[in-house]
C-alpha cells in the first residue's frame, strides 16, 4: 500500500477521501480555536471591541495618533489621555479595516491603560501579534497598532513641550 502525506485527496474514481493521520489529528486538537481563519481572540475583540470612541483632541493631556496602511486600506485612530503623573488613564480608538486591525486596536487600548508613557512606548507589534495569534499576512495590523500608540504618545509629548499660548500674548 502506498503512503501519502497529504490531508486529503481524491481516490481513483475522483471521490474525495480523508487520510487519517494521527499526528494531524493530535495537532488540530491541540491548536488554538480558529473561526473562519481567525483566532478566537481576534473574533472576541472584533465582536466586542473595547474602548471604541473619541477623546477631546484639543485637550492638552490627550494625544492623538492617526496611521494608515495604503496597501490594504486600514486606517487607525488611537487616542490617549494622560494624568499629571504621566499615567495613561484612558485610551480610545476608531479603526476602519479588517477584523485583525480592529482587534489589534482594541487590544492596544486595553494594554496601554494604566501604564506610564514610557511603559506604553515599549509595546511592540510582535507582542500584539503573538497575543492575537495573527498569521503572517495580518502582521501589518499589529504594526499599525504599534505605530498608532507611538503617534498618539508623540502628539501628547508635543503638547507638553510646546509653550501654552494665551490670549494676551497672541
Amino acid at each position: 500500500m502506498r503512503s501519502t502525506t497529504g490531508v486529503g485527496g481524491r481516490d481513483k474514481r475522483g471521490s474525495l477521501k480523508l487520510i487519517r493521520n494521527s499526528s494531524l489529528i493530535t495537532r488540530s486538537l491541540s491548536s488554538p480555536k480558529l473561526v473562519a481563519g481567525y483566532h478566537e481572540k481576534v473574533i472576541d475583540h472584533y465582536e466586542n471591541p473595547r474602548n471604541v470612541g473619541v477623546l477631546d483632541k484639543g485637550a492638552k493631556n490627550v494625544g492623538t495618533g492617526l496611521v494608515g496602511a495604503p496597501a490594504c486600506g486600514d486606517v487607525m485612530k488611537l487616542q490617549v489621555q494622560v494624568d499629571e503623573s504621566g499615567k495613561i488613564v484612558d485610551a480610545r480608538f476608531k479603526t476602519f479595516g479588517c477584523g485583525s486591525a480592529i482587534a489589534s486596536s482594541s487590544l492596544a487600548t486595553e494594554w496601554i491603560k494604566g501604564k506610564t508613557v514610557d511603559e506604553a512606548m515599549k509595546i511592540k507589534n510582535t507582542d500584539i501579534a503573538k497575543e492575537l495569534c495573527l498569521p503572517p499576512v495580518k502582521l501589518h495590523c499589529s504594526m499599525l497598532a504599534e505605530d498608532a500608540i507611538k503617534a498618539a504618545l508623540a502628539d501628547y509629548q508635543l503638547k507638553q513641550d510646546s509653550p501654552k499660548l494665551d490670549s494676551e500674548t497672541a
